[in-house]
């Protein structure tokens, strides 16, 4: 049997004891008690989280756990020399550490991510990046595993993580049937990025919607104002002011964030030749697309593809 043990700190969100459930699902799919949950603290007792809501913790001790996490806390004060020592001594005694949302806070001010790929909600990540520079913040993960340290997304992405942790543990079949009874898709790749070009965008209008939706399906083949306008039923003219004022961007700039999202997809799932993958996106060449995936990401394709056969081997 394997003991994890999830540390709340006060002010801690309910949501990120859903990660929990994944657990006790996988002991179902394997009837038996695989997995041995428990809730820990600095001293033990009621903890309170953000929404008034507590819960009883057993307090530190030297239990061999298989696996620590930790979420995040709002509250001021909540991270105390006696977490980051408990911590410290997880990375050295415990086969994984492993922090959802904003815990990856928790984790850097332990210098448990010092040198180490890391996310967290992204919201929050430039503002890990900004305060522990010593970590490779990637604000773009559903999860990252970096050796014996998992950190994942915010809110829903930690049911991924511990999806993941499963699918290690047991294989994708268990990990798989475990996601049919928490009634979510199977887990989300890693690699996967935390954004939809198109939930971004969020047009109102069905013109707008339908423009957007031709252009997902011809990104191979060049799209400009006056073909999106036709798809919308609308002149060049009344199509471009529409767009800005319903999405926030330009046609282009929205193409672009298509593009780079099909684009990122196929470079993490596939093993098309980087000039190949930038013909069926669109991009017409490959410093094109070098170019757009630098102003999205940061990082080239060749180093995002890198970082996504790292994470399948681990």
């Amino acid at each position: 049997m394997q003991r994890i043990g999830f540390i709340v700190l006060p002010g801690f969100q309910m949501l990120s004891l859903s990660t929990l459930s994944v657990f006790e699902l996988a002991n179902w799919e394997m009837s038996e008690a695989v997995y041995e949950v428990h809730l820990l603290s600095e001293t033990g007792g009621s903890v309170r989280s953000s929404i008034g809501v507590s819960v009883a913790t057993e307090p530190f001790d030297d239990t061999n756990l298989d696996t620590v996490m930790i979420g995040g806390s709002a509250v001021a004060g909540a991270l105390t020399p006696g977490v980051i020592k408990f911590l410290r001594q997880a990375l050295q005694r415990s086969r994984r550490l492993a922090s959802t949302c904003t815990g990856a806070f928790v984790l850097a001010e332990a210098g448990l991510l010092d040198g180490r790929r890391a996310t967290t909600h992204w919201e929050r990540a430039r503002e890990l990046r900004t305060r522990f520079p010593k970590v490779k913040v990637e604000e773009d993960r559903i999860f990252i595993i970096d050796g014996p340290v998992w950190t994942s997304a915010g809110m829903t992405a930690g049911i991924d993580l511990a999806l993941a942790m499963i699918e290690k543990d047991f294989g994708a079949e268990v990990a798989r049937a475990v996601a049919r009874k928490l009634v979510v898709y199977h887990r989300r790749a890693g690699g996967q990025s935390q954004f939809s070009a198109l939930l971004e965008l969020e047009p109102k209008s069905d013109r707008i919607q339908s423009a957007l939706a031709y252009a997902k399906r011809n990104l191979d083949k060049p799209l400009n104002v006056r073909q999106l306008a036709e798809a919308a039923h609308l002149s060049p003219r009344q199509f471009s002011r529409a767009f800005q004022v319903e999405t926030g961007q330009s046609p282009a700039k929205a193409i672009e964030n298509l593009r780079v999202e099909a684009a990122r997809l196929m470079m993490e799932q596939s093993r098309h030749p980087i000039d190949v993958i930038a013909r069926q996106t669109g991009f017409a060449d490959r410093d094109r697309m070098r170019r757009a995936f630098l102003r999205a990401f940061g990082q080239p394709p060749q180093v995002i593809r890198r970082n996504a056969r790292a994470e399948l081997a681990a």
